[in-house]
């Protein structure tokens, strides 16, 4: 519906690669970005589709447009782009840093920012494309100890939507999908702030509250949960705004509109005391 050439960020694990592998298996010509990229391909003789793998740093201008402009001139365009490339920063807002916040917004948000203004020109010209962000259940409610993470996919939840709006008259979709726990190694791959791990007023109750989203993660499904949603997403002409992955969250997100934000963050509490 959309075309054959995709651009995933994050590629080299996790929800990234997932997809990745899931759209080349299906003939998509898949390009996948990653900071350490060895250049490798890996074809489907069956379906015809391929994994590229290209150097990206979605922190760095000149990497993506570098890759952009490789991709359009490959593949005679840009048709998707799943937006993967995240990680989770750990500490109480006293124990985290302006830059630590900001290193963090580098990547979650910006990198997002960065990708989506270097597609977009090439979308608007053939006026067609798909942009999938990968947000979160924290991008609608706040996970104590991990604000910074919080809130990079709050803002990410308010670019995704108003861009939605301003690029639809170019043929142009973008939607969000918001995994809750997930099973990869985004978890392992947790950052903590530089105070948090010495002695700290918050380290006894932080150190709990990330043990259990921790716990929380590694018993939760793979990957593929997510690579369904973006299977029925690109099967979509029109795709919901938001698709919130785990039948637990999605009670969750109802139920968020109902209930008093008090009774929401009671329980949040509870989850992370």
């Amino acid at each position: 519906m959309y075309g054959k050439s995709v651009l995933v960020t994050g590629a080299s694990s996790g929800m990234g690669k997932a997809c990745a592998e899931y759209l080349r298996n299906k003939g998509y010509h898949v390009y996948g970005a990653s900071r350490h990229s060895d250049g490798s391909i890996e074809a489907d003789d069956k379906s015809g589709g391929f994994i590229k793998m290209v150097r990206m740093d979605v922190r760095d201008d000149e990497t993506v447009k570098s890759v952009v402009d490789s991709m359009a001139q490959e593949e005679g365009g840009i048709d998707i782009v799943i937006n993967c490339a995240g990680y989770a920063l750990a500490g109480a807002v006293e124990d985290t840093t302006p830059q630590e916040a900001t290193d963090e917004f580098d990547t979650n948000f910006f990198g997002v920012l960065r990708v989506c203004r270097a597609v977009l020109p090439c979308m608007r010209a053939k006026g067609n494309g798909l942009i999938i962000n990968i947000g979160s259940v924290a991008g609608f409610i706040a996970i104590p100890y991990q604000s910074m993470y919080s809130a990079s996919k709050y803002a990410l939840e308010a670019l995704s939507q108003a861009m939605r709006i301003e690029v639809k008259p170019f043929g142009i979709k973008v939607v969000l999908i918001e995994p809750g726990d997930v099973r990869t190694g985004f978890t392992s791959g947790r950052v903590w702030t530089e105070v948090s791990k010495g002695a700290t007023p918050y380290k006894e109750r932080c150190q709990k509250a990330v043990e259990a989203m921790e716990h929380s993660e590694m018993s939760g499904p793979g990957p593929e949960i997510v690579v369904k949603a973006v299977a029925k997403i690109i099967a979509s002409k029109n795709p919901p705004i938001r698709t919130v992955v785990g039948a637990d969250y999605k009670l969750i997100a109802f139920l968020k509109r109902l209930v008093p934000d008090r009774l929401i963050e009671y329980v949040v509490a509870k989850m992370y005391s």
